[in-house]
């Protein structure tokens, strides 16, 4: 006979809520091992008793063929002395959750419907038929509904929901896969949907699913309540339904996401890679941005662009919603009025949603954490080895999942940036980033960005010791990173954290190249930047070379109206108003009197102050092209400027760039280009021509400029950071352009190359900056007695 170990294990990540401690039960029974498994603060803690042979195998298996939501950092075995036979347990147990100090497990983000609830849903034999809650630990809400930790019941919001005794059976049988599901519930005791009209319900439970279908394929306009927030849903085959959404939205030109009943209906909407189809059908259910096919779908849902961001059903009410074959495919845009962050609370959405929806589907489950959705895009090109994913915004499915960093000397949190702000909480070696916020200018998303601060330190028991915030000194976030710890605030730069970002999630350190191009960020000197090719490392940076800079007319309203940029651009590059003009007919849209004191304005810097941005030159080219003279939303210009590439990212032969010399900073002079591109127009050059010359431009300019710094410096390594690099082209092209000339060239994977990954690069910077100092060797858990905790 086989002599007895025994094993103590410590498996540590994403292992609570997703059905690991039934799959060790499991484990352990099939190879005949003896012990226990339980959750604690820090995952989940196994003992384990049998043959060298069978533990072996066990441990292996605990990361190997762990359950589909389970993300397994670490297993730990220490070998114990064994017990006495008569000491051991007769078999293997679960024992209840313990309490072990500071939760240090990380939380599971929001998941899919498996297969399994599905076939559930939709079998008319099952006491879970039609019921849109359905769950079990594989699938379901978590990071949206969680309170507290350890994750049990009673910390979620379905605490006021008492188990029946059928779903109570399943939750306590080890071997049924709703063993502990914590959202467990059925139509006996769980929640339920109501269909509410302005004048009052119209109908609870089936018969509000029921009603609710047949409004979507009669084209009416339904609010829909989601996993972590409202939708505003409309039948995306019905054009005139779409119009009406737009109008009533005050939305005419930003593209709607669609939801697809499956892949079926995605094929026949839009192109999928593989990689894309995996993304579809991965747990987090993100927006994929995919290659439209032309006149599937109204040109309503998406103009002049030539993506579709689609998502499958990320919970089982999305699935029956879709159960028509004529609304197969709905437009599931953010439930919320022009300017405001999603509704997720009942109360808002019945008072604020019917301004533009005719009907509300909502529910009595509530949300704790709002979460958007998640939007990916998966880019290709033949000298990469595989797919650049990019995340334009990180939330439902993936948040708090944490960023895996070398050690914080913190605790650190940071604040973010103004728009589509995130925060972040770095410990050890981990950063929390939170799901998407939004645009801090909001009063009620700046009450959000105060809460998400608070939940991810209350989640994880952390009293922050220090703070990071944005330099600029009219950010509402760093004003809060002041009021919440206002003696130990650090103030990075903001690109400086664009490139911290970048940095720290490829594992990078030492001095490095960042080329961050973004549409505005305060820069050390005062002035606006965002053209920028820093040098340096965590701690510190130089500009080593950016934009010339344009003055932006009329300060924030030339960001409204690119149209203004175009022309200081074009005054720059060519002299005069009249010959502004005459090379650029799409500026007759601005009167003499415009013209005039505009022109007035860039000569003597009246309400024009200088600006070094690259978004705003993709601003001033798309308005001299006439593609778009006053913008919808961000970026509204650059992003049709590329949409005329139609995702095809073949490089031509680039303009050329200008460059001076200003001390030990270079300046790349954009008035060569727009002269260049003034010739071509004159000679009858198509605007998707030119715009492919101009976007090979940037690329162009990006490995010169790198190039040149490598020379001077010696490094090879290359960060690209910052929203510009949202453009699929830009991006795509200059990691190959650059790896081809011998750079070690990078972008962002994990986070957003926009502002919603800034509050990661500023925990980096902070952190490098205190590192050094006396007090940060005090436990992490130790409040610092001459701080605020963070509220």
């Amino acid at each position: 006979m086989a002599e007895t170990e025994q094993w103590l294990i410590r498996v540590t990540g994403v292992v609570q809520g997703v059905g690991y401690r039934p799959f060790v039960h499991t484990l352990a029974t099939g190879l005949d091992l003896r012990g226990w498994v339980l959750n604690d603060t820090l995952g989940v803690q196994t003992e384990v008793s049998g043959g060298a042979g069978e533990l072996a195998e066990f441990a292996g298996a605990l990361k190997d063929r762990a359950p589909l939501l389970a993300r397994v950092e670490e297993v730990r075995v220490e070998s114990r002395t064994p017990r006495a036979a008569g000491d051991l347990p007769t078999g293997f147990e679960i024992r209840e959750s313990r309490r072990t100090g500071r939760a240090n497990t990380i939380v599971a983000p929001d998941s899919h419907v498996c297969d399994d609830c599905l076939r559930e849903v939709l079998d008319p034999a099952d006491r879970r038929f039609r019921y849109p809650f359905t769950n079990c630990t594989h699938c379901g809400p978590r990071y949206s509904l969680i309170k507290g930790l350890p994750y049990d019941r009673e910390k979620t919001t379905m605490a006021v929901f008492a188990m029946c005794e059928d779903c109570r059976a399943e939750y306590v049988n080890p071997a049924d896969r709703r063993y502990h599901a914590q959202p467990t519930a059925c139509p006996r005791c769980g929640p339920k949907v109501t269909l509410s009209a302005p004048d009052g319900v119209v109908a609870e439970a089936e018969e509000a699913l029921t009603r609710t279908i047949r409004a979507l394929a009669d084209g009416q306009i339904v609010a829909v309540k989601s996993v972590g927030g409202f939708h505003l849903a409309v039948n995306a085959r019905d054009a005139a339904a779409v119009a009406r959404l737009r109008r009533r939205k005050k939305r005419d030109s930003k593209p709607f996401a669609v939801m697809a009943a499956g892949l079926d209906e995605t094929a026949g909407i839009a192109h999928i890679t593989d990689a894309e189809r995996e993304l579809l059908r991965s747990p987090a259910r993100p927006i994929v941005l995919l290659r439209k096919l032309p006149g599937a779908l109204p040109e309503e849902v998406a103009p002049r662009n030539p993506n579709l961001g689609v998502m499958l059903p990320s919970a089982p009410l999305h699935q029956l919603l879709l159960d028509r074959p004529e609304s197969d495919v709905l437009v599931m845009t953010s439930g919320n009025i022009s300017g405001q962050p999603i509704a997720y609370r009942n109360e808002d959405a019945l008072a604020e949603l019917f301004e533009v929806a005719d009907l509300i589907l909502h529910h009595d489950r509530d949300i704790h954490v709002r979460v958007d959705d998640s939007v990916v895009r998966s880019s290709v090109h033949p000298a990469l080895d595989e797919p650049i994913i990019t995340f334009l915004r990180r939330s439902r499915g993936y948040a708090p999942y944490p960023v895996k960093v070398d050690d914080i000397a913190g605790p650190v949190i940071a604040y973010g940036a103004e728009l589509k702000t995130t925060v972040a909480l770095g410990d050890g070696n981990e950063v929390y980033v939170s799901q998407h916020i939004g645009d801090l200018k909001n009063d009620e998303t700046y009450a959000s960005h105060r809460e998400a601060a608070a939940h991810l330190a209350e989640l994880y028991e952390l009293k922050p010791r220090h703070a990071a915030c944005d330099l600029h000194p009219a950010f509402r976030a760093r004003v809060l990173a002041g009021t919440d710890r206002p003696d130990d605030v650090v103030e990075v730069q903001h690109h400086h954290a664009h490139m911290a970002s970048c940095m720290a999630e490829n594992r990078l350190s030492g001095p490095t190249i960042g080329v961050v191009f973004d549409g505005a960020g305060y820069g050390e000197d005062g002035t606006i930047w965002g053209g920028e090719f820093l040098v340096g490392d965590f701690a510190s940076v130089r500009r080593a070379a950016h934009l010339r800079p344009v003055p932006l007319l009329g300060g924030d309203k030339a960001v409204a109206e690119p149209v203004r940029t175009g022309y200081a651009l074009a005054l720059q590059a060519l002299g005069s108003p009249e010959r502004a003009v005459a090379a650029f007919p799409a500026l007759e849209i601005l009167d003499d009197r415009k013209r005039t004191v505009f022109a007035t304005m860039a000569e003597r810097g009246i309400q024009a102050p200088p600006v070094s941005s690259m978004g705003r030159l993709f601003d001033a080219v798309a308005a001299l092209l006439g593609v778009c003279a006053y913008a919808e939303y961000e970026a509204h210009g650059p992003i049709e400027l590329e949409g005329l590439l139609g995702r095809d990212l073949a490089l031509t032969a680039p303009y050329a760039f200008g460059l001076q010399q200003e001390g030990d900073t270079e300046l790349v002079d954009p008035r060569p280009l727009v002269r260049a591109i003034a010739a071509d127009l004159a000679r009858g050059t198509g605007v998707t021509d030119i715009s492919r010359r101009f976007h090979s431009t940037v690329v162009d300019m990006v490995v010169k400029r790198c190039s040149a710094l490598r020379e001077r410096t010696g490094i090879r390594q290359v960060v690209l950071s910052g929203g510009v690099f949202l453009n699929e082209f830009l991006q795509v092209n200059c990691l190959v352009e650059l790896r081809r000339a011998g750079f070690d060239a990078h972008a962002h994977r994990l986070v957003p190359t926009n502002d919603g990954g800034i509050a990661l690069g500023q925990v980096m910077v902070a952190n490098a900056r205190l590192r050094d100092s006396p007090d940060i060797t005090d436990s992490p858990d130790t409040p610092n007695p001459g701080t605020n905790e963070c509220r």
